[in-house]
């Protein structure tokens, strides 16, 4: 019994070693750019095929990062949707949206890899839709997309469709290029994640809220 126990810890420390060592490569390069066996060596693991082995396919391996952030930026969520419950103020589900994200980056310490991992993997048609469906598992981040809804004006089709994307680069590569910048030691325009988070917001809410334009 004794021996399990410390070849799962080996096992699980070895995983952890990958998932790292892979998300900061991945950040750094783009998930196509690095090879199984340049995240190995990064690991320090002498066995290349060390990440096939625990996690299988490179797609495997994102999702598994993917997975790790998600579980505790959930816990954030939900005492946000907890607080805001039955708001139909379009800024407060917009901070549920942000804030879990900028609290976990804050949380981690810098430098940080998950912001530019996330930017790396969303320009991937397949590797975002791994990114999305881990997503979208979050009962709370489902609540908060139903109360985000209710709130907005009508737009047509079209126009909800194009301010979704808008938003979402917005999200993902502000936070990467904060993130980016910290890392390198270089200047930004807000001093902590939470003033970054609230900059957000305000750009997301405004362009939710936004007049739009008659067709001519």
């Amino acid at each position: 019994m004794a021996g399990k126990t410390v070849r799962a810890e080996r096992v699980n420390a070895t995983r952890e070693l990958i998932l790292t060592a892979a998300e900061r490569l991945f950040a750094e390069h783009g998930v196509f750019a690095v090879s199984n066996r340049q995240v190995s060596e990064a690991a320090g693991q002498g066995n290349s095929a060390a990440v096939g082995y625990h996690f299988g396919t490179k797609a495997d391996l994102v999702r598994a990062i993917a997975r790790k952030h998600t579980e505790q930026i959930e816990r954030v969520r939900v005492r946000m949707v907890a607080e805001v419950d039955g708001s139909t103020d379009v800024r407060d589900w917009v901070a549920c949206l942000v804030r879990p994200n900028t609290e976990h980056l804050a949380a981690l310490g810098s430098p940080t890899w998950f912001a530019r991992f996330g930017a790396q993997v969303m320009t991937d048609p397949a590797l975002r839709a791994i990114m999305i469906d881990e997503a979208m598992t979050s009962p709370s981040l489902r609540q908060i997309l139903e109360g985000f809804n209710r709130c907005l004006p009508e737009l047509p089709v079209e126009v909800r469709l194009e301010r979704g994307d808008m938003a979402r680069q917005l999200m993902v590569h502000t936070c990467a290029e904060r993130e980016r910048a910290l890392a390198e030691g270089a200047p930004t325009p807000r001093s902590s994640w939470h003033d970054a988070a609230t900059g957000l917001i305000d750009a997301i809410a405004g362009l939710w809220l936004a007049p739009v334009t008659p067709r001519a």
